[in-house]
């Protein structure tokens, strides 16, 4: 009786891993270029730049991490085991770099799609990071194309 009891609390299947920082953050900007259902060769090249620089790799590393992590992507339920990683594993302005990375990303066509707007508020509150700090990251992004805030 005590081992049919025992039984009923043994998971009954190992727990998910949890995917590498690096993995989690690609696929984080890989779901944002994808958003507004259209990932172009512009959106992809953006992906991979900021990897490169925020993770000072190599362009075969590069390739690597940006295909582990759009396997990883595609094959999530929902991005809560990745915004999971990027909460816990960084500080609020490590994570507020991944905002402003996320609003590069989306901006990156200079259109701003209804479903990224609503993915970037959906984002935000996930990994920690203030309504206010994510727009302030937007603005940054688009000072720095010469954009306004509309």
């Amino acid at each position: 009786m005590i081992d049919a009891l025992k039984s009923l609390f043994r998971p009954q299947a190992t727990a998910r891993a949890e995917v590498p920082q690096d993995v989690a953050v690609a696929a984080l900007l890989i779901e944002a270029a994808r958003a507004d259902g259209v990932y172009d060769a512009a959106e992809k090249q953006a992906v991979k730049r900021l990897l490169r620089d925020m993770f000072d790799l190599g362009d075969a590393q590069v390739d690597a991490l940006h295909d582990q992590a759009a396997e990883a992507q595609q094959g999530a339920a929902d991005m809560v085991r990745f915004t999971r990683v990027v909460k816990m594993a960084l500080e609020e302005h490590e994570r507020i770099a991944i905002i402003e990375a996320l609003w590069r990303v989306v901006l990156v066509d200079h259109i701003r799609d209804p479903h990224e707007n609503a993915l970037m508020r959906h984002l935000a509150p996930l990994i920690a990071v203030s309504d206010y700090d994510s727009a302030e990251a937007r603005r940054r992004v688009l000072a720095e194309s010469g954009e306004s805030d509309s």
